[in-house]
């Protein structure tokens, strides 16, 4: 296999879970009687661009179909992030009436919403129909199409070229990184702006968030290789914010190579801090299996405990990161016999591979667990607040990564 940006042959191994599902396919009862498809899950590290990328990856119709079941707008946590963003953004832009915003991987309209309410015009682009319904209602015009540099050149010609286009979890999740990067720079204005937010690879190698790989995530970036992407594609990376969102993440801003835009003292400070902890070696993705399995191991050596002492154990989020860890450390309902998720459309389903049952939160009131394991730990303040009855009640909350913690 060659690298996804630079084309260099890989043979250094990053991170092996095996097989697995995709993480947001979840089941319906009857899809329990039918086979269940598995790809590999396995990551490659790039010694010349320093991209961390999947082995192979299945095609993106089956990652992101048209029942796509996440739906930004059920964390209240990432609603005032958007909300904040917006804000922050339209000042430092100074955004009006006269501005168009584009948002690729616009979901259920939880950010572009807020741009709606400002006046500001907007387009969002969403390839799955059930997220993209959800933002229409909220009166957001929205492209059902996957975004790259054929539809950027399109929205250039036909006069809709983006004074912001922004991304927001998106950037990981492109199968052609160059192809979707290239189509940035055709859409955007000669003076416009670029922000991509996602998980920043240094912090998830920091804290061991391994859990965060599954197949919807092609690409694991630093801001050492998205520069190198962007210079590729006639961008350049003027600023940069280091941002507690998903254990870690970086807002990147970027514009056109030639844009008169100052770049900041935080890009070089950042690449500078990247450096320093090894990033362009390969010393800290030789290593970072072994801290994989200390988390999976301890988990499942938890679980085991429960089970043999009699007690009740539960998890709360059906997450795709938490698809990921039950799935590599083998958990079955016999050691977490159920999920509680708010989100609708995961609700009466089950999880893929583990094929645990996914209930109303409403339902945590009556099991009253021993133990409730929040496997989206990035919310894990929202929910334990939101739960807060439960643990008065002796309820004790539980987290695996960076390593298992109980209050």
């Amino acid at each position: 296999m060659n690298c996804r940006h630079c084309h260099q042959s890989l043979h250094h191994t990053f991170l092996d879970l095996g097989f697995a599902p995709p993480s947001n396919a979840y089941l319906a009862a009857a899809d329990l009687q039918a086979p269940e498809r598995y790809f590999p899950l396995k990551l490659y590290v790039c010694n010349r661009c320093w991209l961390v990328q999947t082995v192979d990856y299945a095609a993106a119709g089956e990652l992101f179909s048209d029942d796509y079941a996440y739906f930004s707008s059920t964390s209240q946590t990432w609603l005032d992030h958007a909300a904040r963003y917006a804000d922050m953004i339209t000042a430092k832009l100074s955004l009006g009436t006269d501005s168009h915003v584009i948002e690729i991987a616009s979901n259920d309209g939880y950010l572009l919403k807020n741009f709606v309410g400002a006046g500001i015009p907007c387009l969002g682009i969403e390839p799955t129909a059930s997220t993209a319904a959800a933002a229409e209602k909220l009166g957001i015009p929205v492209l059902r199409k996957f975004f790259g540099e054929q539809l950027g050149k399109e929205l250039t010609a036909t006069g809709r070229q983006a004074d912001l286009i922004v991304g927001n979890n998106v950037y990981a999740h492109v199968p052609n990184i160059n192809d979707f990067t290239r189509g940035l720079q055709a859409a955007l204005k000669p003076e416009g702006t670029v922000t991509l937010e996602f998980p920043h690879l240094m912090r998830l190698i920091e804290h061991t968030q391994f859990d965060t790989v599954y197949h919807e995530h092609f690409s694991y970036l630093s801001l050492f290789t998205v520069q190198q992407i962007f210079q590729a594609a006639g961008l350049r990376v003027w600023d940069v914010e280091q941002l507690p969102t998903h254990g870690g993440s970086l807002r990147v801003y970027g514009c056109k190579a030639e844009s008169s835009r100052h770049t900041t003292q935080a890009v070089e400070d950042l690449l500078l801090l990247e450096e320093e902890r090894g990033m362009q070696t390969l010393l800290p993705y030789q290593s970072f299996q072994s801290s994989a399995n200390r988390v999976k191991d301890d988990m499942l050596d938890f679980l085991i405990e429960q089970k043999r002492a009699g007690k009740t154990v539960a998890a709360y989020g059906a997450a795709a990161k938490g698809s990921t860890l039950l799935n590599y450390a083998g958990v079955k309902p016999d050691l977490l016999p159920v999920a509680y998720d708010a989100a609708a459309a995961k609700q009466g389903k089950f999880m893929p591979g583990s094929h645990i049952p996914i209930l109303h939160p409403s339902r945590l009131r009556e099991s009253r667990p021993d133990f409730l394991i929040i496997l989206p730990w990035n919310i894990a303040a929202e929910v334990q607040q939101q739960n807060a009855m439960l643990h008065a009640l002796g309820t004790k909350f539980v987290t695996a990564i960076p390593r298992l913690e109980i209050t």
